[in-house]
C-alpha cells in the first residue's frame, strides 16, 4: 500500500512538473514573440513611412515634370510661329529701308497685315515689330513700334546679345493702347538684314498672356504651404502664384535641372522638387515643407501599419499558443509510452530518478547514439559490399583464352621454328603483366591500350590474315587512368563475335580514345557482323551469357563492363552500344578524365 502511495505521489509530482515547465516555456515563447513583433512594428512603420514618402515625392517629381512637358509644348508652338516670320522673306523686304516712301506706306500695310495673321494663333495675343522709324512709314503703337520704346527694358541687351536666337522676357506688365494693361511673357528675337548681317532692322515680339502659365500651375495639386515657381538660369523667380516673389532670387541647391533635393530655409527643412522647361532653358521648382509631407505619409501609414503588424500579432501569438499546447500534450503522451515501455521491457525505478522530461532526455540520447552506430555500421558493410562486388567484377576474366593461346603455343612449338615461340610467349607475358599490373584497381589509358594491342597480336598469331587493327590516342587521353581490364572484354567480343563470324573478309577493328573536357571516350569500332538494333540496346541492361566461336561461354561481357563503369564513376557516364545487322559495332566507352594522382 505505501509503495502505491509512493508511486501516486511521484506521478503527481511529475505531472506538477510538466505542467511548471509547461508554463515557464509558455512564457518564455511569449517574451521571445512579444520583443521581435515590437522591433517588427518600429522597422514597419520607419521603412513604410521611408517608402510612402519616396512614393509622394516621386509622384509630385512626375506631376512637376509633366507640368513643365505641357509649358515647354506650350512654349515651343509659340517659338515655331516665331521661326516661320523669322524665315518669311516678307518680313525683311517690309522692313527694308532703301524702297521709297510710296512703297513704305503699303509695307507697312501688309507689314500689320502679316503680324495680326499670327496674333489669330492660340496663346499669342500680340506680335510685334520694333524697328528704326526710317524703316517704316510711321508706326500705330499696336503692332510696329519705335526701336528707342525697348531701350529701358531690362532684356533689351539680352536681346541684342543674342544675335537672333530666341530670348524669353519673363513675365511683365504690358499696356497695349487698345487693350490696357496685361501681364505677358514675350518671345523676343533680334532682326537682321539678310544681305548685311552687321545691319540690324529691329526687334520681333511675341507676346504670351500670363494665364496660360497660371492655367498650367493652378491644376497642380500639392500639400499645403507648398510653394511652386519658375526660375531662370540665375535663379531669378520669372513666374509665382505670389506676385511679390516674382522678380527676386532664390538660391538653387545645385546645379541639376531635374530632381528631388533637400535642403533647408530658416531652420525649416524643405524637398525641392524641380523639373526643367527646356523651350526657355528654365526650371519649375516645388517648394514643400518636411513636416508636412512627413505629416500626409505618417496618416497614411501610421493606422494601416498598426492594424496590420497587430493582426498579425495575435494571430501568430494563437497560433504558437495551440502549437504549443499540442507539442506539450503529444510530449506527455510519448513520455508515458516510454515509461510502460520500458516497464515493460523490465526496467524499474526510473521513475524515481527524475521527471518525464529528464527520462525523455536520457532515452532520446541513448537512441540517438544507437542510431549513429547503426548507420556506422550500415556504411562500413556498404563499403565492404561495394569494394567486394568490385573486385569480384574485376576478377571475371575468361579463364578459356589462356587454355585456347597455350594450345596454340604447343601447335607452333611442333610447326614453326622456336622463335615465333619465344615471340609468342614474350607476348603472353606482356598480356599477364599489363593485366595484373601489381594489383592495382586503375590503370593509365596507354597500359590499358598497350594490352589490347598485345591481346589483338596473340589474336593476329591465333587466327593469322582474319583481321588488322589500328589503335590511336590523343597525349592527354592517355594520361587518364580507367579501371583495370574495362578494354579486353569489349575488344574480345568484337573479335569473336563481330570479326571471327564474318567469314567473308579481313575484318578490320578501330580503337581510339579522346579527352573531352572533363570526359574521357575510347571508341572500339570493329566491320563485324553487326546485331540488331534491339539487341544492342538490350546487353547494357540484362547480364546474358554470350558464346564464343569456339563454343566457351563469356558470361560476364559488356554488362558487367558498364556496371563497373558505373559503379565507380557514377550513373551519367557507362557503355553505348550502337550496330545494325551487317553493318558492324560501335562501343562508347564514356568515363571521368582523372589523372593518377587525382585516383590516390
Amino acid at each position: 500500500m505505501r509503495g502505491v502511495l509512493q508511486k501516486r505521489n511521484i506521478r503527481a509530482s511529475n505531472l506538477w512538473e510538466g505542467v511548471v515547465a509547461a508554463r515557464r516555456w509558455m512564457l518564455a515563447y511569449g517574451l521571445m514573440i512579444f520583443l521581435p513583433v515590437c522591433i517588427m512594428l518600429f522597422i514597419y512603420y520607419e521603412q513604410s513611412s521611408r517608402i510612402l514618402q519616396e512614393e509622394v515625392t516621386q509622384t509630385m517629381q512626375q506631376t512637376l515634370k509633366q507640368a513643365g512637358i505641357n509649358l515647354s509644348s506650350r512654349l515651343n508652338y509659340v517659338q515655331n510661329s516665331s521661326n516661320s516670320l523669322f524665315m518669311n522673306r516678307k518680313l525683311y523686304e517690309y522692313l527694308d529701308p532703301a524702297a521709297p516712301i510710296i512703297e513704305r506706306i503699303a509695307q507697312s500695310k501688309e507689314l500689320r497685315n502679316l503680324l495680326e495673321s499670327v496674333q489669330a494663333a492660340p496663346d499669342i495675343v500680340r506680335a510685334r515689330v520694333f524697328t528704326d522709324s526710317g524703316n517704316l512709314y510711321g508706326f500705330d503703337l499696336l503692332n510696329l513700334f519705335p526701336l528707342d520704346s525697348l531701350t529701358n527694358r531690362p532684356w533689351h541687351k539680352e536681346i541684342i546679345n543674342a544675335g537672333g536666337s530666341i530670348v524669353w522676357t519673363g513675365i511683365y506688365e504690358e499696356n497695349y493702347l487698345d487693350s490696357g494693361p496685361a501681364r505677358i511673357l514675350s518671345c523676343a528675337r533680334l532682326l537682321r538684314h539678310p544681305r548685311n548681317f552687321d545691319q540690324s532692322l529691329g526687334v520681333l515680339m511675341l507676346d504670351v498672356p500670363e494665364k496660360m502659365v497660371a492655367d498650367i500651375i493652378s491644376e497642380l495639386d500639392f500639400p499645403a504651404q507648398s510653394r511652386v515657381y519658375i526660375v531662370d538660369r540665375s535663379g531669378t523667380i520669372l513666374y509665382s502664384p505670389e506676385q511679390s516673389l516674382i522678380g527676386t532670387k532664390v538660391a538653387l541647391a545645385s546645379d541639376s535641372k531635374e530632381g528631388i533635393l533637400e535642403r533647408s530655409e530658416n531652420g525649416v527643412g524643405l524637398f525641392e522638387v524641380r523639373a526643367p522647361i527646356r523651350a526657355a532653358d528654365w526650371q519649375l521648382v516645388l517648394e514643400v515643407p518636411k513636416s508636412g509631407l512627413t505629416h500626409r505619409t505618417t496618416t497614411l501609414s501610421q493606422w494601416s501599419g498598426i492594424a496590420t503588424v497587430a493582426g498579425m500579432t495575435v494571430m501568430f501569438l494563437i497560433l504558437v499558443f495551440m502549437f504549443m499546447a499540442f507539442i506539450i500534450n503529444g510530449m506527455n503522451r510519448r513520455i508515458k509510452s516510454v515509461v510502460k515501455t520500458i516497464r515493460t521491457e523490465g526496467v524499474e525505478g526510473l521513475e524515481e530518478r527524475g521527471g518525464d522530461f529528464r527520462l525523455l532526455e536520457r532515452v532520446v540520447d541513448h537512441l540517438v547514439h544507437r542510431v549513429k552506430d547503426l548507420m556506422e555500421e550500415a556504411y562500413r558493410s556498404k563499403m565492404q559490399e561495394r569494394e567486394a562486388e568490385l573486385r569480384a567484377l574485376q576478377a571475371q576474366i575468361n579463364p578459356h583464352f589462356l587454355y585456347n593461346t597455350l594450345d596454340t603455343i604447343n601447335w607452333l612449338a611442333i610447326s614453326r621454328e622456336a622463335d615465333d615461340i619465344s615471340h609468342l610467349i614474350e607476348s603472353l607475358s606482356d598480356y599477364f603483366r599489363l593485366s595484373l599490373n601489381k594489383g592495382k584497381d586503375h590503370v593509365c589509358v596507354s597500359d590499358e591500350l598497350e594490352l589490347a594491342r598485345v591481346y589483338l597480336e596473340i589474336q593476329q598469331n591465333r587466327f593469322p590474315s582474319t583481321f588488322e587493327f589500328v589503335i590511336e590516342a590523343d597525349a592527354e587521353a592517355s594520361r587518364c587512368v580507367i579501371p583495370k581490364l574495362t578494354l579486353q572484354p569489349i575488344v574480345e567480343n568484337a573479335l569473336l563475335h563481330g570479326i571471327r563470324k564474318n567469314k567473308g573478309r579481313t575484318g578490320r577493328i578501330r580503337i581510339h580514345a579522346e579527352q573531352r573536357n572533363d570526359v574521357l571516350e575510347i571508341t572500339i569500332q570493329d566491320n563485324g557482323i553487326g546485331m540488331e538494333e534491339e539487341l544492342a540496346s538490350s546487353l547494357l541492361s540484362t547480364s546474358r551469357p554470350l558464346l564464343h566461336a569456339e563454343g566457351s561461354g563469356s558470361s560476364y561481357g559488356l554488362y558487367n563492363v558498364n556496371e563497373r563503369i558505373k559503379l565507380l564513376a557514377g550513373s551519367d557516364y557507362g557503355l553505348k552500344v550502337f550496330s545494325r545487322l551487317g553493318e558492324g559495332t560501335v562501343v562508347v566507352v564514356r568515363l571521368k578524365a582523372m589523372k593518377e594522382e587525382q585516383t590516390k
